[in-house]
């Protein structure tokens, strides 16, 4: 008995394969809950992320009102990542800079 072997690729068809632009570089933490970014397309900014940490609302944000724990932020897969499993999208990150314009040479 014979049988027959099908190695093709796995493939997606009609999904175009450019990287997402609002994936995260850099990041540089400044005093008052600010974080200066720096996406994969070049787009720059400085989100405040004060009012969020702030808020009644917080919710497990309010684990960042420590400043140790803020500054403790690092990049996990482009996104701005905190120990204890706090994350921020990186998507509406790029939006609210590209939106307000909020660029930053540095």
């Amino acid at each position: 008995m014979q049988t027959e072997t099908n190695t093709q690729k796995n493939q997606t068809s009609g999904i175009a394969s450019s990287p997402v632009p609002w994936r995260i570089q850099s990041i540089q933490l400044m005093e008052n809950y600010r974080i200066a970014i720096e996406f994969k397309d070049g787009l720059k900014g400085v989100l405040d992320l004060s009012k969020l940490v702030m808020s009644h609302d917080a919710g497990v944000f309010t684990a960042l009102r420590d400043q140790a724990l803020f500054h403790q932020a690092y990049l996990d897969h482009g996104a701005v990542t905190w120990p204890g499993e706090l994350d921020l999208a990186p998507d509406a990150m790029y939006d609210s800079i590209k939106k307000r314009h909020q660029y930053l040479h540095f």
